[in-house]
């Protein structure tokens, strides 16, 4: 049975099926992305999303779906589904779904009177290409497919519009053909693996609707066009696979490219393996870079998640080579001790305030794992450029205070994590010294001294007396003894004392300025007020500003974002908070809380867990289905677990 269930009944609802989706990326940056019945809910679904560096370097969805059309004794039953105005759903295949599984693909099976068909898909492992392999089971008479490619072409933040410059000619190739609507594109191959007619019937199906876009208050009505379809005979037990390539395929090859990729899918049959399965699928690789997406489906790569995710996606998992490459590839990217925020084509910009602090902390985790590793030797430069990057103040907006606490302010900006804006302006601005950046930049200072030690007398030197200072500083600035807890943010004589998460990361880092007291305090406040089963609210619901819901427009979920949302990845702190000061009578807590997320692999995003979710129980998921830091976070967590002695 698989390990991932979902109710048999309760497929053709559509209210439970179009709430699921699924989502596979490949290590070449594309990906494949729809609801479980594969009605397309979202302008970033799509069966083959690619990036394009020739253009604008962001993913390009080129096929948005495949509508498979079963024909006996001239009667045909398209199993298809597209969402129309006023909740018309034409065609309504998902009323012929019996089962779907996602143990290793996409498997879902139609039954149609005597006719019993199966559809699996799958994303090719390090290429442009996307395999569904159809699977006649049963049947009494004969049997025609056809296959319907709905074709895009157009980025994915974008929607497409029918027009009178789509090019509408095509190129036979083997067992299909070659289609490319507009000039800069590649090609796209659409080939089956058994020959088969091309009927060109070419066409605009006109205002397909997206419900989470509409939702989410953005445009929401594409037209999509048809070139024509494929048909070809199929008898009981026999298997076709329909490839969508940005290259050329040799189709007599295209079942064992399927077999072969499926064999090497991890299977999603128990939490821990749906994460590693989920892990994998944000590592990116290209030619002259390894990089972390950040989520999906919108996100690119990011610095700052990237230093957070990484021991989570690739040294928990034992993969400590890709962990150098990631780090490798950033440090390439380094600019006055500081890194990009998004890695997209254009100007990056460098004003996040913590992500080089994240990337010590990311080395010293790295260290861990790898204890023979010379981390001095081999990133001592970058490290020390970070360090005297803050300790000087070169960078205009981040300096070291007399005080030794790291300011950091930009007006009109927000430069932490907490980075959302709704009119141009943050939502959670945090100007001046904020608590977990200054306690990241304590846990660097300290292990950068610890590091230099015997190797580099100058710089040991120069630093060996700083942590004493900002660990005073700290505790006198932020700790507040009547209420057990520390201040969000400093600035000048302003004391922010909003309950908020950022406090933990103070707790977890390997050299924290707090004693074991202080530890035990902020743990208390913070699983009285924060903790949920899925993540630690950003802000107390006792707070005024608090907002328990994540939903509605734009600037609705930018307000809510990080005033109360739930966020995944601070579990990773809590965690070790948690274990570090109650030792073994904290490692039930924390097993009740990671075995928690089974209810929520199966229920968004399949086999991940979503970016945020509600504050307010019952907690619903929201943001991106599948996000970086998330998913690196429990692959900790269940790690603290398991090796806690």
């Amino acid at each position: 049975m698989s390990y991932l269930k979902f109710d048999k009944s309760e497929l053709v609802n559509l209210e439970y099926s179009l709430s699921r989706e699924m989502i596979r990326s490949n290590r070449a940056g594309s990906y494949a992305s729809t609801t479980i019945i594969g009605c397309n809910t979202r302008k970033y679904h799509g069966l083959l999303v690619c990036p394009l560096e020739e253009m604008d370097g962001e993913h390009h969805v080129l096929l948005s779906t495949l509508d498979a059309t079963v024909v006996q004794h001239e009667k045909e039953f398209n199993l298809g589904i597209h969402k129309y105005e006023g909740d018309h759903y034409i065609p309504r295949g998902h009323k012929y779904v019996r089962e779907f599984d996602t143990t290793k693909a996409s498997y879902l099976v139609y039954r149609v009177g005597g006719v019993i068909l199966s559809r699996e898909i799958l994303l090719a492992s390090k290429a442009e290409q996307v395999l569904v392999k159809y699977t006649l089971l049963d049947a009494h008479s004969d049997t025609l497919l056809r296959l319907r490619p709905f074709l895009a072409f157009r980025n994915f933040h974008a929607l497409s519009k029918s027009n009178l410059y789509v090019n509408t000619k095509y190129t036979e190739v083997s067992n299909g053909i070659m289609s490319r609507l507009y000039e800069g594109y590649p090609g796209l191959y659409m080939q089956c693996s058994k020959p088969a007619e091309f009927v060109p019937v070419p066409d605009w199906y006109f205002n397909i609707e997206y419900m989470e876009e509409q939702k989410r208050g953005y445009e929401y009505k594409e037209d999509l066009y048809v070139p024509g379809y494929f048909e070809m005979p199929i008898k009981k037990g026999e298997s076709i696979v329909f490839s969508a390539s940005t290259r050329e395929v040799v189709p007599g090859g295209l079942k064992r490219k399927f077999s072969s990729e499926l064999n090497q899918r991890i299977p999603k049959d128990s939490l821990k393996n749906c994460l590693l399965n989920a892990a994998q699928q944000f590592i990116v690789h290209k030619k002259d870079s390894t990089e972390i997406k950040a989520g999906f489906p919108w996100f690119c790569a990011w610095g700052r998640d990237t230093f957070m995710a990484l021991p989570g996606l690739t040294m928990s998992t034992g993969d400590l080579s890709l962990a150098l490459k990631v780090i490798d590839s950033m440090v390439a990217r380094m600019k006055h001790g500081l890194f990009p925020n998004t890695l997209i084509k254009g100007e990056p910009t460098f004003n996040a305030s913590d992500a080089p602090l994240w990337f010590i902390w990311a080395l010293q985790q790295y260290s861990s794992y790898d204890p023979g590793f010379d981390v001095w030797k081999k990133y001592g430069k970058a490290i020390q450029s970070v360090l005297v990057t803050y300790r000087e103040g070169s960078t205009g907006f981040i300096r070291m205070l007399e005080n030794g606490l790291v300011h950091a302010a930009i007006e009109g900006k927000a430069l932490t994590w907490m980075a959302a804006e709704v009119d141009g302006q943050p939502v959670t601005p945090r100007p001046g010294s904020a608590v977990e950046v200054n306690a990241l930049w304590y846990n660097a200072v300290c292990q950068a001294v610890q590091w230099s030690k015997g190797r580099d007398t100058t710089f040991y030197k120069a630093w060996e007396r700083l942590p004493e200072l900002i660990q005073a500083s700290f505790i006198e600035q932020f700790w507040s003894e009547e209420k057990g807890y520390l201040a969000d943010y400093v600035n000048g004589t302003y004391r922010d004392l909003s309950v908020r998460p950022n406090q933990v990361v103070a707790v977890s880092m390997d050299h924290s300025p707090l004693s074991p007291e202080m530890k035990k305090s902020i743990l208390d406040v913070v699983e009285s007020e924060l903790l949920t089963p899925r993540g630690l609210r950003t802000l107390s619901p006792k707070n005024e500003a608090y907002k328990g819901l994540y939903e509605g427009n734009q600037v609705k979920r930018s307000q809510a974002y990080h005033q109360g949302s739930a966020w995944p990845w601070l579990l990773e702190h809590f965690a070790k908070g948690v274990l570090d000061v109650h030792k073994m009578s904290g490692q039930n807590q924390l097993k009740r809380i990671f075995e928690g997320f089974e209810e929520d692999v199966a229920d968004r995003g399949i086999g991940t867990i979503s970016e945020v979710y509600d504050g307010n129980p019952p907690h619903v998921a929201r943001g991106a289905i599948s996000q970086a830091i998330g998913v690196a976070a429990l692959l900790r967590v269940n790690e603290m677990i398991e090796g806690f002695k």
